[in-house]
């Protein structure tokens, strides 16, 4: 019997590079958020070895990394470490979201398989258990294994409860330029920020984005030294009827515009679709419990 897991797409609502640790890797304080933008992850039982297919309109993109060293096989397999598991089954992965794209497909896709295949092998893991898994992975995993609105500090491991959100729309759009990461905290040449102060909650999205004014993602600007397309596409959101704010998430080149409602957000993405833009671009709600 084939199980079926969802890869919400994870946005990052700020982003503050708040330090850097001795070994490299740098600090951070962000505000995550999902979407109902996801990718699927299908799992079929079998007698072989575990293979993993690759499917969706960004699938072919991946083909080249359908390898063990692939996040979901590398998922698996620490997942069945110390266990009598045997690897076995397909997975397919169907890619709906943009790759490498700030919105954690990835990471997104590596957790959803240790949800996954923790139901498929009946394992029961521990949930300390499969946060220390998603942290090795990757400083995102962690974040996406849980799924719902979450504060983020450390290298992502960190996790703490997020102020209640208010019903709001999301417009996503993605240029179709990939940006490493590792690029962008090296033409990073900025001071670091400090840790945001947040409410317990947000009554509106009039007070979420007055907040989120006030900060900032730290590494827009050597995004857009990067990649210039994402100036003109937040331009584009910016412009937007309805828009309330706008910003791009995480390390890029996925930009966001939040609105009052779903309803605006869907009338805004058809506009935008109009223009006749080369870029993905989704329209929904942010999602506001865990899915």
């Amino acid at each position: 019997m084939s199980l079926i897991e969802t890869a919400h797409a994870k946005i990052n609502l700020y982003l503050h590079v708040t330090g850097r640790r001795p070994d490299g890797y740098h600090l951070l304080d962000s505000l995550a958020v999902f979407a109902g933008a996801a990718d699927r992850l299908i799992y079929e039982p079998s007698g072989s070895p575990l293979t993993l297919d690759l499917t969706g309109p960004f699938g072919m993109k991946l083909a080249d990394d359908a390898t063990d060293d692939n996040l979901v096989m590398r998922a698996a397999r620490f997942l069945a470490e110390g266990t009598d598991v045997a690897l076995t089954g397909r997975l397919v992965l169907e890619k709906n979201l943009p790759v490498a794209s700030g919105i954690g497909g990835g990471s997104a896709d590596a957790a959803a398989t240790l949800r996954l295949l923790d139901r498929a092998w009946a394992l029961n893991t521990p949930q300390e258990r499969l946060l220390a898994i998603a942290a090795r992975l990757g400083a995102d995993v962690p974040v996406c294994l849980v799924q719902r609105s979450t504060r983020m500090r450390g290298i992502g491991e960190q996790l703490a409860p997020a102020p209640a959100l208010p019903a709001c729309g999301m417009v996503l759009v993605n240029c179709g330029d990939a940006i490493a990461t590792p690029a962008i905290f090296r033409t990073r040449n900025a001071a670091f920020s400090p840790e945001a102060i947040l409410p317990a909650a947000w009554p509106t999205v009039a007070a979420m984005t007055a907040d989120l004014a006030r900060l900032t993602n730290d590494l827009e600007p050597p995004a857009r030294t990067l990649c210039p397309a994402i100036s003109m596409v937040l331009d584009v959101i910016a412009a937007l009827p309805g828009c309330q704010f706008s910003r791009m998430s995480g390390s890029g080149a996925t930009c966001f515009g939040l609105f009052n409602s779903e309803e605006d957000a869907g009338k805004a993405a058809d506009a935008l679709r109009r223009e006749a833009y080369p870029w993905w671009i989704w329209a929904g709600s942010v999602l506001r419990e865990r899915v």
